[in-house]
């Protein structure tokens, strides 16, 4: 017997997530620090959403409602789907994390592409499961990778679409064909935590295969283009068996009641999530077109960032860019813990902050 209390397997090799930075001097023209390392979004909530947020305060000493029936019914109405069908939690991590907890464990395995969401793995693992990383082609999700990589031992499939940190976005006849291709018991589990941001007539988030397979799973995430990143909410799209697993599983009050009344009135402010969208296609676009003209490789995007290469460049690393942004005042996102050591992953901002990021990063390239 050991001489201490011991974890079981698999959790000591959890290497802990680390999220963008959010401290630095302030820029010095902006007179704050800019914020671009962790995807959030660019205008913050909508004011509707702030508007529901501030009354809670009246109701701190009031459990929420466990069964979150207003938001999902929100949830469904916006979107077109059956509120019973929808499931909430504490950021889509929660839903990502109960999925494996109810399909996976030791013996296990959970695929995902190699440069995924890094909760995969780490939720893998905490399951007691083993994750499977599939090498990708062009920084983008390989289908036959993916099906070639099964085994009687698989129990779920993660794709991110679009993916995180690379913004590669698959179109639905490639996704269609994963889930074709999958055993029947294997869940597939479409992460859309970006899709708000594409603007593509070859793209769907999963809605329409969550309904017509039993095995596909949405997640979406409220962090992003809702701006709620602080209150920790994320919704999925799942077949009934499946929502009802999940249900058993998650904790009883997992979603607090100030997520709850923001996430709803955000979920209905469509007229700001245009704005958001129409704001991001532009000044994504200006930010890709302003990295490479300053000799970086700027991958492309379906997201609310880029993903700027430094393998062209003999004179500056992805390194020193991140310290050299950050010592004027600007955070940005190293990505090597996804495999990705020569790239960093930079947030679209506001007008003045893509600005500031760009003047500074011509600075340090020379």
């Amino acid at each position: 017997m050991a001489d201490r209390p011991t974890p079981r397997p698999g959790v000591l090799d959890i290497d802990l997530y680390v999220g963008g930075e959010s401290r630095a001097v302030p820029h010095a023209s902006l007179g704050r620090t800019v914020r671009l390392a962790s995807n959030e979004g660019a205008f913050g909530p909508s004011p509707s959403a702030r508007a529901a947020y501030l009354p809670v305060a009246e109701d701190l000493h009031r459990y929420p409602d466990g069964a979150s029936a207003d938001l999902r019914a929100a949830i469904a109405r916006v979107h077109g789907l059956e509120a019973d069908r929808v499931v909430v939690g504490h950021g889509s991590d929660e839903l990502i994390a109960n999925l494996i907890r109810a399909y996976a464990g030791p013996g296990d395995e959970v695929v995902h592409s190699a440069h995924g969401f890094l909760m995969y793995r780490i939720s893998a693992l905490a399951a007691g499961a083993t994750p499977v990383a599939v090498p990708e082609r062009n920084l983008t999700a390989d289908i036959d990778a993916i099906l070639a990589a099964v085994t009687p031992r698989t129990r779920l499939v993660f794709l991110a679409n679009p993916n995180n940190p690379t913004g590669s976005v698959l179109p639905l006849d490639d996704v269609q064909r994963l889930q074709a291709g999958l055993p029947p018991p294997v869940v597939l589990v479409l992460d859309g935590a970006y899709a708000e941001y594409v603007n593509r007539n070859d793209y769907d988030p999963g809605i329409g295969l969550v309904e017509s397979c039993p095995n596909v799973v949405m997640t979406r995430t409220f962090s992003k283009i809702h701006g709620l990143a602080a209150l920790r909410l994320g919704w999925g799209y799942a077949p009934a068996p499946v929502v009802d697993a999940l249900n058993r599983i998650r904790d009883p009050f997992n979603v607090s009641l100030a997520a709850q009344r923001a996430g709803l009135a955000a979920i209905e402010d469509t007229d700001f999530v245009d704005r958001c969208r129409r704001h991001n296609e532009i000044w994504r676009d200006w930010l890709a077109a302003r990295l490479a003209s300053l000799g970086l490789i700027v991958h492309p995007s379906a997201g609310n960032f880029v993903l700027a290469d430094f393998g062209g460049r003999s004179d500056v690393t992805a390194v020193a860019a991140t310290d050299g942004l950050r010592d004027r005042g600007i955070l940005v996102r190293r990505v090597a813990r996804y495999g990705l050591p020569r790239c960093l992953r930079i947030s679209i901002g506001l007008e003045q902050e893509m600005a500031a990021l760009t003047d500074a990063m011509a600075e340090i390239l020379g």
